[in-house]
């Protein structure tokens, strides 16, 4: 059977794979990335963060894994063979942020709650996914290539990544390097007895870095093993949405890849997950106000991650699996968006009694 399958519904399954594990894990372990912050910054709880620690030291730990036993490569990778800006990063990630607040969702999220009926996703979906193109390859592509030009990393030129940069500075293994930062940090997010007084948590987390392993491992085998200029990829949630839709508009003319598999398996994931968990209903918008707040911060999340190379799980999680410099960066101003359009939302930017 395997050998009716092309190279392209290869990665497509890997990544619907990879995929369902995401959805699965954000209906039944309510793993979110919007949710993980509010929780933090309004919740007093940091059982979502850690969770979220969880399945990046687990994602750390199996892609160096990959890396150490010659099954991944890490100049392959799309994170660590573009030299890193670190203004877009920075700019990237705030606009990213802010407009997931605004939303109510990234669009790893908004894929899993569409997963549960909730229409209002579906517009955000959409809308992220026109606007990401219209920044990454439309009519803004020439103004974000004039502000943001990429670059590839040239051969002899050090990778851009923290173990690579360690293992260079101290002659180590960036390998070795790389794990025992991915086990640092398992061990300090699973430190916590209210995440253990609900195992699922910490199972659902750990499913989570398994997604972004089958990511890099089937991507990467696919690439070693087959004739197609294929890439090497995990999940992210900006770009594969607005390939997705042209996928189903244009699935006749154009081929089956990671990215649409892995929208696919996370929508799938979730819709299994709301009927097990008996959630599913249909929901939708009935405040003008709130569906035009959710369309501008879809459009603010979709130019953002282009600008920042990634999303909160492209670089969130993807990205910072192989410890690029972009991840932390990112992410760190992925939270400080989310934190300022969270206050706005709540507070109304009112100055503290």
């Amino acid at each position: 059977m395997i050998e009716l399958l092309t190279e392209h519904h290869l990665v497509a399954l890997f990544g619907l794979l990879g995929g369902l594990c995401l959805g699965l894990a954000a209906r039944l372990g309510r793993f979110c990335t919007l949710g993980a912050i509010e929780d933090a910054l309004y919740g007093g709880s940091t059982t979502r963060i850690r969770m979220w620690g969880v399945a990046l030291g687990i994602a750390i730990l199996g892609s160096f894994g990959l890396m150490a036993s010659g099954q991944l490569a890490a100049e392959t990778t799309y994170y660590l063979s573009i030299r890193w800006m670190p203004l877009a990063s920075i700019l990237g990630g705030l606009l990213f942020g802010y407009g997931m607040a605004l939303s109510g969702n990234c669009g790893y999220g908004a894929v899993a709650r569409l997963g549960g009926g909730d229409l209002r996703s579906f517009v955000i979906v959409l809308v992220m996914g026109v606007s990401t193109y219209v920044v990454l390859s439309g009519p803004l592509a020439p103004l974000r290539d004039m502000a943001f030009p990429q670059s590839a990393v040239t051969p002899g030129e050090p990778i851009p990544g923290i173990a690579h940069f360690l293992g260079a500075a101290t002659g180590l293994s960036a390998n070795a390097i790389g794990m025992a930062l991915g086990l640092v940090l398992l061990g300090v997010s699973a430190a916590s007895r209210k995440l253990w007084k609900k195992p699922g948590q910490v199972f659902w987390s750990a499913v989570v870095g398994l997604g972004v392993i089958i990511g890099w491992a089937g991507t990467a085998w696919v690439a070693r093993t087959g004739f197609e200029d294929l890439p090497v990829v995990s999940h992210s949630f900006a770009a594969p949405l607005g390939e997705t839709i042209l996928w189903f508009m244009t699935g006749s003319a154009r081929p089956l890849s990671f990215a649409v598999g892995s929208v696919a398996g996370v929508w799938t994931g979730a819709f299994a997950g709301s009927l097990i968990k008996g959630h599913f209903r249909w929901e939708a918008c009935e405040d003008p106000r709130e569906l035009r707040r959710q369309i501008v911060g879809a459009a603010l999340m979709g130019a953002g991650a282009v600008i920042a190379l990634g999303c909160s799980i492209g670089q969130g999680l993807s990205a910072f699996s192989l410890l690029a410099f972009s991840a932390p960066v990112t992410f760190a101003a992925i939270f400080a968006g989310a934190a300022l359009g969270l206050r706005q939302l709540i507070m109304g930017f009112q100055p503290a009694e």
